[in-house]
This record gives structure tokens, C-alpha cells and sequence, in this order.
């Protein structure tokens, strides 16, 4: 209450706190994180809104550089705009070899668009008195900002929460609190006119919870705790909770469009009516849960897995089940996850202070003992295997949550489950740290293997692109076993290779600049690769060395690298007498022609350099 610090946790060291002085003079409402995670908002209860950023890439260093305000009026939803990349993962498609088919790229529109397409970035904001504020970064760093009313009769906001459509309209849900008021949805068209931003508003239909229309519960939950969007591109799908003191209920809505009975009058008198029936767009309940015990937080899934049929019998029936589930955390201390859809129970984590059902009158006696540790806030992780929460003592806990929810699997469909959202993140870039937490000793060397099979099917360019992703992948997975240990050092070092090659052959320029052919570092490779010649020298005299000419300062600059491509390549030669051991580190670049490529090359470059 009196410091508003904010603290940034590295799931894989969490022991490592770095705390930020957050400059707010009021209680930080929201946080968010943006795609990358190298950049956060926090907003507060006096209206204003910081952006903090990365600087040079380092996860303890944080710099607020630019920010927005609405003076005195407290923030309660904030996203970041949408970049307009959106994937859908096909579990039907598991078994397909290419990865554009299992994870296909949709139509989506970003929010904003500045020249040529390139999505816009900016944030927006929904405050307690029915503001709604945009703020867009402009690529020279400068800020615009625009504050508009969600609708002409401005009401209480007490919860909201912000999803995007493909046009790239922004969809914003509010509520007042109680659940005798309508949750209200209202579209969102953020526009930059004569170097100003624009946002316009329009209304949309609104809903009433079940619960108060029912009779047997009319007054029984007297408050909306949480309403949240199913995901933040998906502005059709609405989860709500109204809960009262002991207890909640959840129910999950669907926006579609529907057909409007029209009376035979009017059919009669225009013909066009009667023809094409008018569509309106209607909120239908999908699905409600029973009386629960009270929420007391929820966490939504972000794997953004095709909810086709076909997609969800094959998930069904493979028990392949992350992306289905979402988790509802409960004051007495315990977590379900309930699918998505159909709200039913899928898995069960009892906390520590949450009593199994077994006796009652244990139950009865627990319950009047006071308040009992229950998280606040919850996430999961990109691949819906981990959940990370808050707990009401400040505590952070976390939970593997298995891809089969329980279900004993045969070690292949295990195997193949995990290889599946390894290639996801392969593809994405997402950090793969909690399937690593599902992977036993026993799976590494067939992962590592089926891994590198599947990477071989992809195309030429692809293949390109993710080099070194899988090198990191491998080295991440053989850590988890004892007897692929030993390989470890050889991937962090294939991977220091190409990054010293991609280097030193950058430096190379050619010598007059039309020069229509390849450049000097693809012939280097392709002259290299077609003389085979031992003697360095035969190889160096079909290269024109004036493109290897450099600064004397830049070659001094790269003392160090030149020197570790000499060490190696001497360790290599140095364990060719006994290269039967595969313990010893380096092993596995004996038998890898494209790294012995790299190093050929790299002794070329070197070489020269060494004349000049």
C-alpha cells in the first residue's frame, strides 16, 4: 500500500526477484504483459498508465519511457492492441508433416495499421466511470492519445475486459458489479485522422446472467466477480461468475447471429423480406455450471487450439487436452479445471488447506475457522502444461498440469502430445520451459530423435529459419537425462559456432558493388564445399581476397572469436585418435558435416585475414 512496487519473476529462477520502483502514487489495478514479454503496462487507481520496456534485453533491467493518463479515474481493464498474427493449432492434423498445416496462420486484422500493413502498437484502457482511453506509439517514439465515452450514458464500470475482432474492431465488455444490471459489450474503431487519433463507439447487444432470470436463484448471487472474454481474439465467446458470500456460479455465453421471424403481413407486402430473412446478432447461453464454492480467481487458456468438430473428437479421443481447459481457482484453497466449452470438470489440485471431501463435519468445522489461503490471480503458461498463482499470503506457486489431464496414456501418445507443442513452440518462438516440466529421463533420446525427423520434413527456408531454435530445443531436452548429458555442450557450442560464422562471413563485402552473382560468404561456402583439397592454400586461391580486406581495428576486435575457432579446431583434431568415446565433449561434430563445414570455411577466412 504505500511502496507500489512491481516485482518480474523468471519462471525458470524464481528465487530471482527484481523489483521496480513503479513511480504510481496510487494501488496498481492492472498489469500487462506484451506478446514477447519484454515490455509491460501498469495502470493505477488515479488513471495513469506506465509503459515499462526491456533495456538491452535484460530481464532485471526496466525503464518507463513513455506513458498516458485520465486524471483521477481509476483503471479496471487494459490491453495491448492486437498485431494481427493469429494461429490456429490443428490436433487433427498432428500427424501432418508440414507445419503450415498443423499451425495455420488466420485472417486476422490487426487493431491499427501504420504504411505497407505493418500492425500499429498502442494500448487501451477501459476506467471506472465508462471512459475508454487509446494510446498509440508512433515509430519516433511519440505518443497519441485519445479519451471517449463508451456510450452516452455513462454508468459505473466495476469489471471489464477487452478482446479483438479479425476486422480489426475492439470489443469491450463491461459490467456494474451486481447482477441485476445487464453486461454491456460495445465495439471500439480506433482510426488515425490528420495525425490524431480517433476512436468511435457503438453499442452492442447486452446480456442478463441466467442465474437472475431463473427463479430458483433469482436473488441468490447478488454480484458479477469475474467476466472475461474466452480469449483476447476471440470477442464471441464471454465467461462470467456471480458469486454471493460462500458460493459462485459460472456460465459461459456465445455471440451468434440469428434469424428474425418476420409476420406473414409483412412478407405479403415486400416480396424481398420474405425472400432472405433479417439477421440479428443475439447472446445464447452455451453452457452453466452448478453452485460452486465462491471463485476466487480465473485463469484462461492461451493456446490457441481449433475448436472445429472434428479437432475436438480428435482431441477427445487422444486425450490430447491442453488449450481445452480453463482453471478456477476457490477461496477454500482448491484449483478445478473445467473445459472451456462445457464447463464440466476435468481435473482437480486440492490445496493445502482444502480438505478432501470425505468427512463433513471436518468441513463443517473448517469452514468457520476464518479465511483460508486461496490464490488471488492465476495464469497459465503459453502451452496450457503449467499454472502459475498468487496466493492470499503473497506466496507464488506452481502447478504442472499433465496434456492428458490424468489419463494414463501409452509412453507413444505421451511422446507424441509433448512433440506436438515443442513444434508449436518451435515454430512460434514461445518459450518451451513448461513442457520440459512433463518430459521423464526415459523420453529425451526419442524426442530429440522424432524432433530432428520432423524439422528434416520441413522445406529448405524453414529449415533455415529455425536452425538454431532446435539446436537450443535439443540442448534444453538432453539436460533432463544422465546418459544424453554429455551431448549438452556440443549443442551451446554448435550454436556459439554459427553465430561466430554468421558473424565473421557478415563482414565480408564484395568488391564493386553491382556485383550481380552471390555474395562472398555463399561463394566462401560454395567454393569450400567443391575443393576438397587438404592444403589451405589451394582452397584460398580461387577466392578474391580483396573482398576479405577489413579495418585493422576490427580484425584486432575479433581476437577473441578467431582464437576459439583455432582452440577447437585443434580439440577436434587433438580427439580423433579416440573418437570411439561419445562421452567426450565435441563427439558429436565428428560425424556433423555441415559443422565441419562451418569450421573449414572459418580456417579459410582466418587464413587470409592472417596474410592480410
Amino acid at each position: 500500500d504505500l511502496t507500489h512496487m512491481v516485482h518480474i519473476i523468471d519462471t525458470e529462477h524464481p528465487w530471482d526477484v527484481y523489483s521496480v520502483n513503479s513511480g504510481h502514487a496510487e494501488v496498481i489495478t492492472c498489469l500487462e504483459w506484451d506478446q514477447s514479454g519484454s515490455r509491460l503496462l501498469s495502470a493505477d487507481a488515479d488513471g495513469h498508465i506506465k509503459c515499462w520496456s526491456m533495456s538491452d534485453h535484460l530481464a532485471n533491467s526496466w525503464e518507463n519511457t513513455v506513458g498516458s493518463m485520465v486524471e483521477g479515474d481509476p483503471v479496471v481493464a487494459l490491453s495491448w492492441l492486437h498485431n494481427g498474427v493469429k494461429l490456429a493449432l490443428h490436433v487433427e492434423k498432428s500427424g501432418a508433416s508440414n507445419f503450415g498445416e498443423k499451425f495455420s496462420r488466420v485472417k486476422f486484422s490487426p487493431s491499427l495499421t501504420l504504411f505497407g500493413g505493418k500492425p500499429m502498437e498502442g494500448w487501451i484502457a477501459v476506467t471506472i466511470s465508462g471512459l475508454v482511453t487509446v494510446s498509440l506509439l508512433k515509430p519516433n517514439g511519440q505518443v497519441l492519445t485519445s479519451t471517449e465515452s463508451l456510450c452516452r450514458l455513462r454508468c459505473r464500470v466495476a469489471l471489464a475486459d477487452v478482446a479483438f475482432t479479425g476486422g480489426g474492431n475492439i470489443v469491450v465488455a463491461t459490467s456494474d458489479g451486481s447482477s441485476t444490471s445487464p453486461v454491456q459489450f460495445y465495439k471500439v474503431c480506433v482510426s488515425v485522422v490528420n495525425e490524431k487519433c480517433k476512436i468511435d463507439t457503438e453499442i452492442l447487444p447486452s446480456l442478463f446472467m441466467r442465474c437472475t432470470t431463473d427463479p430458483a436463484r433469482k436473488d441468490k448471487y447478488p454480484a458479477i466477480t469475474h467476466l472475461k472474454f474466452l480469449a483476447r481474439d476471440m470477442s464471441e465467446q464471454v465467461l462470467l461468475c456471480a458469486s454471493n458470500q460462500n458460493s459462485s456460479i459460472v456460465e459461459c455465453w456465445s455471440l451468434r447471429k440469428e434469424g428474425l421471424p418476420v409476420n406473414n403481413i409483412f412478407q405479403q407486402i415486400s416480396p424481398v423480406v420474405g425472400d432472405k430473412q433479417p439477421m440479428i446478432l443475439k447472446w445464447r447461453i452455451l453452457s452453466a455450471t452448478n453452485d460452486l464454492d465462491r471463485v476466487s480467481a480465473v485463469a484462461l487458456p492461451k493456446l490457441p487450439i481449433s475448436l472445429t468438430n472434428t479437432d475436438l473428437k480428435v482431441a477427445n479421443d487422444t486425450k490430447f487436452f491442453p488449450g481445452l481447459g480453463l482453471a478456477l481457482a476457490f477461496h477454500d484453497g482448491s484449483v478445478h479445471i473445467v473445459h472451456r466449452l462445457s464447463l464440466q470438470m476435468m481435473a482437480v489440485f486440492y490445496g493445502s488447506s482444502s480438505q478432501r471431501p470425505v468427512d463433513e463435519q471436518a468441513i463443517k468445522r473448517q469452514r468457520t475457522a476464518g479465511p483460508l489461503v486461496h490464490f488471488k490471480a492465476m495464469q497459465l503458461s503459453w502451452t496450457s502444461l503449467a499454472l502459475a498463482g498468487i496466493d492470499s499470503h503473497g506466496k507464488l506457486s506452481m502447478l504442472r498440469i499433465s496434456p492428458s489431464m490424468g489419463h494414463v496414456l501409452d509412453m507413444n501418445m505421451s511422446l507424441r502430445h509433448l512433440l506436438f507443442l515443442l513444434e508449436y513452440c518451435m515454430v512460434t518462438g514461445y518459450d518451451w520451459w513448461d513442457i520440459l516440466l512433463h518430459v521423464q529421463p526415459n523420453m529425451v533420446q526419442n524426442l530429440v530423435e522424432k524432433l530432428h525427423e520432423e524439422y528434416m520434413r520441413q522445406n529448405a527456408a524453414l529449415q533455415q529459419v529455425l536452425s538454431t531454435r532446435i539446436v537450443a530445443m535439443k540442448a534444453s531436452l538432453c539436460k533432463l537425462s544422465s546418459s544424453t548429458i554429455a551431448r549438452v555442450c556440443d549443442y551451446h557450442a554448435k550454436l556459439f559456432l554459427i553465430a561466430i560464422s554468421c558473424t565473421l562471413k557478415s563482414l565480408l563485402r564484395p568488391h564493386f558493388l553491382n556485383t550481380p552473382d552471390k555474395s562472398p560468404g555463399d561463394r566462401l561456402t560454395e567454393i569450400c564445399s567443391k575443393i576438397t583439397d587438404i592444403d589451405i592454400d589451394k582452397v584460398m586461391i580461387n577466392l578474391k581476397t580483396e573482398e576479405f580486406v577489413l579495418e585493422m581495428t576490427t580484425l584486432q576486435s575479433l581476437q577473441q572469436l578467431i582464437q576459439w575457432v583455432g582452440d577447437f579446431v585443434l580439440y577436434l583434431l587433438a580427439s580423433l585418435p579416440n573418437q570411439g568415446s561419445p562421452v567426450r565433449p565435441g563427439h558429436s561434430f565428428l560425424r556433423d558435416g555441415a559443422s565441419l563445414g562451418m569450421f573449414r570455411e572459418l580456417m579459410v577466412v582466418i587464413r587470409i585475414w592472417g596474410l592480410l
